[in-house]
């Protein structure tokens, strides 16, 4: 039997005694059983049957775990405290998910260092005849030394006390046990603890060592203390360290340290040094206060008062920090300063703490500090900016325990700390608070007090994923929070306010997607992952590949859609059913989401059980009449009608004509349509204000579903509603006064005439549809069907609106009553418009009776209308309240942010603004669009409206509005530019159909051509109908260029025969093809003016790319329904047409033949008819620029000259065309003038251009192949070389392209710039000067081969050889070798022309004037140089 260990045996009789037992083989004397497991049965346990893993993954198996937890019935069941924080969803994978949330354990530990303790005092314990250390008691300890100061416990005081009693024994006496914190051990930390600002650059050395005589001890490190070195050696250590550094100062100069200092200062981390100097301060106030005792009362607070706050600044996270130098003022607190005095009975209070005491002394006065940056902001709980002097009472709530406890308010990075509190109104306080601060952001009441952005600077921050998360909730209050915040950043009411009211304007309908027009870096980014997406099919969109916060960085919209924030959103509808204010705050969030574009809305009704909800709960045909009730208070929403879900579902349904479908059909809208619209508002068991909201947005529904021609069938059935209501729009003049809901009447009322609008647009295609179905044959494919109403159903009710007009234009002179009728009448004209257009189209018709209708509309109403004095103003005030003349009136709002679109009208638009309460622009807009339509059916009609044109105020406008450039666009300019572009418009159409009839039109032609050439450049996408319009009947018409047949190409010539300036040279024989005779300017302009109609068919067949654009456009301005698809306009990144659309043909040739040649095609010949397109430009841009140089003004000069290059850069001789050379030789003659010459910048970058030293580079490299000397081409080629631009395209015909200065053979005297702009100033780049010597020496440049740029070299070369200026040695040197080696030349002409040049004379033979002798300082000089008597080579002999 085997022995048992005994007491004293060591390890190895341990291990011996092991493998005695292992090697006997014998019974244990403790058996291990495993239990079975009860659910496996009785062999359970054992592990042959557990099942193989199916995979490589490591997994750990815990046994005795049963894999389904027991059912403990008696027991109440658990909940889990973070299951209803987290959203599952149905289709997401729980493996993945852990995947996601999965973190290596690089991920928390990224470095980890071993401490150095090679250097560490290692002490053995007291040997003691105990088995333990004696325990000790505290009392034991009877002289307590004083620890540095701050927060420990009494047994941490107490151990501490006790270290420092042995140290006492053991440490030599020269080591002081007292630790500092003070002073930098290095130069340059050493300053005085006031403020930064007041702080100097450097000290002295005195200041550095300190002076003997200043009470601070020099022989103790402040900064460096030991810590963590042993309790013996960190005194020791810390000492030599500190010794170290005294010798190390005192054996450098003053210089030396003020040096040292500055390196360091800049080598160190800004916050860094602010804390150690702070810390000095610390040292130094407290060594102080020992010495000299407390300061009085009063003195610290007076030095605070006054100190002055230099600015603010917004704090938190990711914001600008303060960095602070200011004395510690902790002094040693003591029951006086208490404003509870602790008593002896209190239980644990008989040894006080008074650190611990502190937080509950009263607060100090707020004190303004100096700052380097901006003082962190703070705000109230109603998210206003509080002063940083405010000296609030506590009992507000603004004061708290973090950093500068006595200044009120919060933070925002505080704020941002409290939403992730465990507490509940936490949490709820600060979302409330940060919404607060948004909205009022937004407002722009915070752009004269903070720096930068607060909206970009939280966002910035992940302030949209915070109020996503805070979404997810479980607490009501914190969800309400949210959603308010998330209402308050991407809502704005008075954009929703605005755009209601624009609604029932003409094409008020149609509005451009909430969409962010530029992703800026994101799409530079995205290039190469949208090619690889395209390559590889069934990949996910782009975005959708993309992290959420990088797709909410350019679109907060879109990336909150990534983030299932719609479904949260129906959940918080559906199940937890918020209270009304907190519905209506979802509601106007889905709507700014349905707003953003046609995804947004397919988004929208894919979400399962939104739009079900919201129609269910919010729009339900049968409800509580107590709701009306005026006592009764709403405590749910849910089951009564809200105003605001309808207006959701119109503004989905605005979306496209499919989401209507789905709307009406799917959701059973058509039955709520006819509840709301049947009934009248006073009806309504609602309150008065928001039945009429509910009746309007229903009309306003109807109206968008009737703009697809849908939902006409309930026309029939509400007919004498319809019939109803317009019999009682007379008489809400009665009411006008009296009814303080009358602003809503009228806007329900305007909704109606809108809704008839659209209505008689349906009707009015319905006579062609049914054409085209019963004229099809069954291989036709699929017909689409006629709308349910018929034109004969709704020509009745145009008696009703005319009656209604005539009554509403009498107020026109009572100027209130006229302001409030405006935009119903407005509507009553636009409808009048719709229906004279569409009445002209119907077979059923009798013509007789619409043109006896339009005489009687024109002679009983709109021309009283245009005669009254009112009407006057009207026009007047175009001009005050337009955005093209007024700029500012549709800036972009303070906090404007590019990734949350908005219209900017958040405090309203001034009175005097385009969408104002003032602006005549609708209703002057609908008023022109009558007339034309009125003019178009009966043209005997256009005399009659002559005096339109006349109106004083509208000359002013237009005269005003089109020269100036046009605002930037963003979503708020190009929703107000489309409707002001609509009026100019109609004028323009109204004077095309004048021009031709009307004698005395002829004055008002060239303004007129000129605001059509200006409107062309400036149509927004959606307009390309009235851009085709223009182009097709006005542009190129004839009637609009009165100079081409009163005397303008005469006048041109006599402009050229008295103006004999430089541009007369380039009508020289040799800068014209040969064999085509000399044409002159005027002769050019009279073909062009006769070939107008050529010139139209051109550029109308190069915008054939638009041809899509247009019929979409046509669609909705010719009220064709059936074929509208949607109502959002193309997304805005720019006007239709470039504003040097003129160059069009041009471009589009060039990009042709560059594609091309990049496939590695070769044209050597063009067609005839691209010869004829590049001749109709030129002709078209020479009789612009001679006669419309003002509409070219926003091209630059160096555009006009790339474009012009682009004949060169055809790949054949097409420059060598008779026409092309004389239009391209006329129209270089213009842009050689001084003043264009003057505003030529080739550094600037240029629209369509990488950069314009490449297009110069395909210039020379064409002209050396294709040129033949041509002298047109070689001005081109000259032009950009002048001295005043970049050298580097002189370097490239000096230096690669050398060859082109063989064939540059312009004739000086045909050179139509001054030399002086290549000869001053003076070169100085060696590199091109060395190239100038060198040519001229070697012969490649010569006089008979390129006069221009011989003259230029030698002039440079001939001041650089005698400058005498002082300059680096490699010039002077360069030289003077220059210099000697003219001075030995053979070639003698070149010899006396380098040294005697005196200036340029393009008149001179050889382009330049010569010095008969040298100046006596050239002559000095160049002896000095050369060390030689040349007396006999210094006078200049004839020229041979």
């Amino acid at each position: 039997m085997l022995s048992r260990p005994k007491p004293g045996e060591s390890e190895a009789d341990l291990l011996r005694f092991q493998n005695q037992f292992l090697a006997a083989r014998a019974s244990p004397a403790v058996k291990v059983v495993k239990k079975a497991d009860k659910r496996r049965g009785a062999g359970g346990s054992g592990d042959e049957e557990r099942p193989p893993l199916q995979d490589s993954r490591d997994v750990v198996i815990l046994e005795d775990f049963p894999d389904v937890l027991p059912a403990l019935t008696p027991a109440p069941p658990k909940k889990s405290k973070f299951k209803n924080a987290c959203v599952c969803f149905d289709d997401e994978d729980p493996e993945e998910r852990l995947d996601c949330q999965d973190r290596h354990i690089t991920a928390v530990f990224s470095k980890i260092v071993e401490r150095d303790t090679s250097t560490a005092a290692v002490t053995m314990p007291v040997p003691t005849g105990d088995p333990f250390p004696r325990a000790f008691h505290r009392s034991e300890i009877k002289n307590e030394v004083k620890v540095e100061s701050g927060r420990k416990s009494i047994f941490a005081q107490k151990i501490a006390a006790k270290r420092a009693a042995e140290e006492a024994v053991t440490a030599p006496s020269a080591v002081e046990t007292r630790h500092t914190h003070g002073r930098l051990a290095f130069p340059g930390a050493m300053c005085s603890p006031g403020s930064a600002e007041e702080e100097p650059l450097h000290s002295t050395k005195d200041d550095l060592l300190g002076k003997p005589d200043d009470g601070v001890s020099t022989q103790r490190p402040h900064i460096i203390t030991g810590e963590g070195l042993g309790s013996l050696e960190s005194e020791r250590e810390a000492l030599a360290i500190h010794e170290e550094n005294l010798q190390k100062l005192h054996s450098m100069t003053q210089a030396e340290i003020l040096q040292e200092q500055r390196r360091l200062l800049v080598q160190l981390d800004p916050s860094l040094v602010a804390f150690l100097k702070s810390r000095r301060g610390v040292d130094e106030g407290q060594e102080r206060w020992e010495k000299l005792g407390p300061p009085e009362p009063g003195t610290e607070s007076q030095q605070g008062a006054k100190e002055t706050v230099k600015d603010f600044s917004v704090g938190g996270s990711g914001m600008e920090e303060s960095v602070r130098t200011e004395k510690d003022t902790r002094m040693e607190i003591t029951e006086v300063d208490l404003p509870i005095k602790p008593q002896k009975e209190w239980i644990h209070m008989n040894n006080v703490e008074f650190e611990k005491l502190e937080w509950i002394k009263d607060l100090p006065h707020p004190r303004q500090k100096r700052t380097k940056k901006g003082m962190q902001a703070r705000f109230s709980l109603k998210g206003e900016l509080i002063p940083p002097d405010a000296d609030l009472p506590t009992h507000l709530g603004l004061h708290h325990h973090g950093e500068e406890a006595e200044r009120a308010g919060y933070s925002l990075q505080e704020l941002f700390h409290l939403c992730r509190s465990q507490i509940i109104q936490q949490r709820t306080l600060a979302l409330q608070v940060l919404g607060h601060v948004v909205q009022k952001a937004k407002a722009g009441e915070f752009a004269s007090s903070l720096k930068g952005s607060v909206l970009r600077l939280l966002l910035d921050a992940g302030f949209l994923f915070l109020l996503r998360f805070s979404l997810d909730d479980t607490v009501d209050n914190v969800i309400a929070a949210s959603v308010r915040a998330l209402h308050a950043l991407l809502v704005s009411p008075e954009d929703e306010e605005y755009l209601d009211q624009t609604f029932s304007w003409y094409q008020g309908m149609a509005v451009f997607p909430f969409t962010p027009n530029s992703e800026e870096e994101e799409e530079e980014e995205e290039e190469e992952e949208l090619t690889l997406m395209e390559k590889t099919p069934g990949k996910k969109s782009k975005d959708e590949n993309k992290p959420d916060p990088d797709v909410a960085r350019y679109d907060v919209i879109k990336g909150l859609l990534k983030t299932q924030f719609l479904h949260r959103l129906r959940y918080i509808l559906e199940v937890l059913r918020p209270v009304p204010a907190v519905v209506l705050d979802i509601l106007d969030i889905l709507t700014r989401v349905a707003r953003h574009s046609s995804e947004a809305c397919s988004q929208l009704l894919a979400c399962p059980r939104l739009i079900e909800t919201i129609v269910r709960e919010f729009l339900p045909i049968q409800w509580d009449p107590r709701v009306a009730e005026p006592g009764h208070l709403l405590t749910s929403l849910h089951g009564v009608a809200c105003a605001t879900a309808m207006k959701l579902i119109r503004v989905l349904a605005s979306g496209g004509r499919n989401a209507t479908a789905r709307l009406l059909n799917k959701f059973e809208l058509k039955s709520r349509l006819s509840r709301f619209i049947a009934e009248d508002p006073q009806d309504v068991p609602l309150r008065r204000e928001e039945a009429i909201r509910l009746s309007t947005e229903a009309f306003r529904l109807w109206a968008v579903a009737a703009g697809y021609g849908q939902s006409c069938d309930l026309y029939r059935d509400l007919y004498p509603v319809l019939v109803k209501i317009l019999q009682s729009l007379p008489h809400l003049l009665s009411d006008c006064q009296e009814n303080p809901t009358f602003p809503l009447s009228i806007q329900r009322a305007t909704a109606v005439v809108t809704l008839l609008t659209h209505m008689t647009q349906t009707a009015g295609c319905t006579a062609e549809l049914q054409a085209r179905l019963s004229s099809s044959s069954p291989g036709d494919g699929e017909q689409i069907p006629p709308p349910p109403v018929t034109w004969n159903q709704v020509s009745g009710l145009r008696p009703f609106l005319e009656t209604s007009l005539r009554r509403s234009v009498q107020e026109i002179s009572r100027l209130e009553t006229w302001q409030a009728l405006q935009p119903l009448t407005t509507t009553y004209i636009i409808y009048l418009g719709v229906y004279y257009s569409v009445c002209s189209q119907q077979p059923s018709l009798n013509p007789i009776d619409c043109l006896e209708e339009v005489e009687r509309l024109t002679s009983e109403v709109l021309l009283p209308l245009l005669s009254q004095p009112a009407m006057h103003s009207m026009w007047d005030l175009l001009r005050p309240c337009s955005a093209l003349c007024n700029p500012l009136s549709c800036s972009p709002a303070p906090e404007f942010l590019p990734s949350i679109v908005s219209l900017s009208c958040t405090g309203r638009k001034p009175l005097m603004s385009l969408v104002g309460s003032k602006s005549p622009f609708p209703f002057l807009t609908a008023l022109l669009f009558l007339i034309n339509n009125v003019t178009h059916i009966h043209k005997g009609l256009v005399s009659k409206y002559t005096s339109v044109l006349d109106f004083k105020g509208l000359k002013d406008y237009l005269l005003q509005s089109w020269p100036t450039r046009p605002p930037s666009i963003t979503p708020s300019s190009a929703w107000i530019l489309r409707h002001e572009y609509h009026l100019q418009y109609f004028v323009l159409a109204l004077a095309q159909k004048m021009a031709g009839t009307c004698p005395d039109y002829a004055q008002h032609a060239s303004l007129h051509h000129c605001v059509a050439m200006a409107l062309l450049s400036r149509l927004l996408p959606g307009s390309e109908h009235l851009a085709h319009e223009l182009l097709l009947g006005l542009a190129f018409n004839p009637e609009f260029i009165p100079e081409g047949k009163t005397g303008g190409p005469e006048a041109a010539d006599f402009s050229d025969i008295l103006h004999l300036d430089t541009s007369t040279k380039l009508a020289q024989p040799g800068l014209v093809a040969a064999g085509f005779p000399k044409p002159r300017r005027g002769v050019l302009l009279g073909e062009s003016y006769q070939h107008l109609a050529f010139i139209r068919a051109c550029y109308l067949s190069l915008f054939v790319h638009l041809e899509p654009a247009v019929a979409r456009s046509q669609v909705a301005y010719q009220g064709r329904t059936y074929l509208v698809q949607s109502l959002l306009l193309p997304e805005v990144k720019g006007p239709i047409l470039p504003s040097d659309w003129p160059f069009f043909p041009l471009i589009s040739l060039y990009n042709k033949v560059s594609s091309a040649e990049t496939r590695g095609a070769v044209l050597n010949s063009l067609p005839p008819d691209l010869v004829n397109t590049v001749t109709r430009n030129l002709q078209w841009v020479l009789l612009l620029e001679t006669w419309r140089a003002r509409v070219l003004q926003n091209i630059s000069a160096a555009a006009k000259l790339a474009r012009l290059m682009c004949v060169f850069l055809t790949g054949g001789d097409l420059f060598r065309e008779g026409s092309v050379h004389c239009y391209t030789a006329a129209l270089l003659a213009l842009y050689c003038q001084p003043k264009v010459l003057d505003s030529l910048e080739l550094d600037a970058p240029l629209p369509g251009l990488a950069s314009f030293h490449d297009l110069y580079i395909s210039v020379l490299e064409q002209f050396e192949g294709v040129s033949f000397g041509d002298p047109l081409f070689g001005v081109f080629v000259l032009l950009p070389l002048q001295r005043r631009f970049s050298v580097q395209l002189r370097l490239a015909v000096f230096g690669e392209h050398v060859s082109t200065l063989r064939a540059l053979g312009v004739p000086l005297k045909q050179f139509p710039v001054p030399l002086e702009r290549y000869t001053s100033p003076p070169e100085d780049n060696l590199n091109l000067l060395r190239q100038y010597f060198r040519t001229l020496v070697t012969g490649v440049l010569r006089h008979p081969w390129c006069p221009v740029l011989y003259a230029v070299a030698v002039a440079h070369v001939n001041s650089f050889i005698f400058s005498q200026d002082s300059t680096t040695q490699e010039a002077d040197t360069t030289r003077k070798s220059m210099l000697r080696k003219t001075w030995l030349m053979v070639d003698e002409v070149l010899k006396k022309h380098l040294l005697y040049y005196k200036v340029p004379n393009p008149e001179s033979p050889m382009g330049i004037d010569l010095y008969e002798q040298l100046p006596p300082i050239r002559l000095k000089y160049l002896q000095m140089v050369t060390k030689k008597e040349p007396k006999e080579n210094m006078q200049m002999s004839d020229p041979e």
